[in-house]
């Protein structure tokens, strides 16, 4: 199979709109997994730890396909890498239905990731090669804008399912919808060529990633991905006994995230990205300890500080990627978002057990019922927000190396 044909035979908006349906699959199995948690560990009378478990091993399969899909992308092609996808989506699917177990869930979970991490691989460098310049990075972000878009979604649906007595399995099925539609999108179609020579050459790829700068991106991409992926996945655990819904704050969060992205062409061009990623980090502080001091309606404006810190983060990191370190390729587009999803492989479980150790020593100080939950949740908040604060400072860093750097590249001139 060829990896890729000439400019004038790609179908750049057809593969833009399965690339989209494949996220919403991505997201639906993030935002729909994080609604039924509460029913899994009821049911299953698993821990708060094994569900971290099992939310880990969906940010397991993502790197490792990310980076398989980087490494072999320009040789078998971006069709080859969403055909596994789909397989991998699907039956990681069923299984989840079906497999009614603890080791059966974490296997399913496995494969969901898989199929997740391939999407990334395949559809960032066709994105980043099928358009130029500012278009570029305003179709990144309009792309990465079906996670949280999805996400709306699919709580919504968790939600009104849940509120109408049917089960987790049966929510489980809606996630095959968008598979089917993106399965039929990319069928026949062909992929457009690397802009970058070097970046189609693992050679290349390998010069450029060993690179201080993207060293650097690597270490933020970790915490970028703990901001934004912690507070959302346990927001049903956390934020339980808060006053506020949380599958309805999950809504409110990843809204405002699809609405921002759907604009943040707009603001790496006024700001560009490191301008961009240091304002991020300020306001997913902000709302992050909001989070965990606030209870009621006060709670939704948490979110809204939180939203808007983070929506940039995803998109802005592949983009700075793929614009200020272009050599890389797609292996570089790929490490760094692998990197983000397998930081959660360890943070996920960790999590769980902050989690556990809260309600513990909460209890110990004597609290009962709701007023457990909620100190313990607003506790395990409060930590989470190390995070992003250690963002603030190095993202401050990278904006005047940045600067400092194009100051150079200017005078040399």
């Amino acid at each position: 199979m060829e990896s890729s044909t000439s400019t004038s035979n790609v179908n750049a908006n057809r593969l833009f709109y399965a690339s989209c349906f494949a996220l919403i699959t991505t997201a639906f199995s993030f935002s729909i997994r994080a609604g039924i948690l509460p029913q899994l560990g009821e049911e299953l009378s698993l821990t708060a730890e094994q569900l971290g478990f099992i939310n880990s091993m969906w940010f397991l399969g993502f790197p490792i396909s990310m980076v398989i899909g980087g490494l072999i992308y320009h040789k078998v092609g971006g069709k080859a890498i969403m055909q596994f996808a789909f397989f991998a989506h699907a039956i990681g699917i069923i299984l989840t239905i079906y497999s009614g177990s603890y080791i059966g869930l974490l296997i399913s979970t496995l494969l969901i990731g898989l199929g997740n991490g391939c999407t990334e691989a395949a559809c960032n460098p066709m994105i980043a090669d099928a358009y130029q310049g500012t278009r570029m990075s305003t179709m990144l972000n309009k792309f990465h804008m079906w996670f949280p878009g999805g996400i709306v979604i699919g709580s919504l649906v968790s939600k009104f399912m849940t509120d109408a007595g049917l089960g987790w399995e049966t929510q489980i099925w809606i996630i095959l919808v968008p598979t089917i539609i993106y399965g039929y999108l990319f069928f026949g179609q062909s992929w457009p060529k690397a802009k970058v020579e070097e970046g189609a050459t693992l050679k290349g790829n390998l010069k450029a990633m060993i690179s201080p700068l993207f060293i650097f991106m690597i270490i933020c991409m970790s915490l970028t991905a703990a901001s934004e992926f912690i507070p959302q996945q346990w927001s049903s655990i956390i934020l339980a006994k808060s006053g506020a819904q949380p599958m309805l704050i999950l809504a409110l969060v990843t809204g405002i995230m699809a609405v921002a992205r759907y604009f943040g062409g707009n603001m790496v061009k006024r700001f560009d990205q490191t301008g961009v990623l240091l304002g991020s980090a300020v306001l997913a502080t902000v709302g992050i300890y909001l989070f965990s001091t606030q209870t009621g309606a006060m709670a939704y404006v948490a979110a809204v500080f939180f939203a808007l810190g983070v929506a940039y983060f995803w998109p802005n990191m592949i983009g700075f990627v793929a614009d200020k370190i272009p050599k890389s390729g797609a292996l570089g587009m790929s490490i760094i978002g692998a990197v983000g999803m397998f930081s959660q492989t360890i943070f996920q479980p960790i999590t769980g057990r902050w989690i556990d150790n809260d309600l513990e020593a909460v209890a110990a100080r004597g609290l009962t019922g709701d007023e457990l939950e909620l100190v313990a949740g607003q506790e395990t908040m409060r930590t989470i927000t190390i995070f992003p604060i250690i963002l603030i400072v190095l993202f401050t860093f990278l904006y005047f190396w940045m600067k400092n750097k194009k100051s150079k590249e200017v005078a040399a001139a």
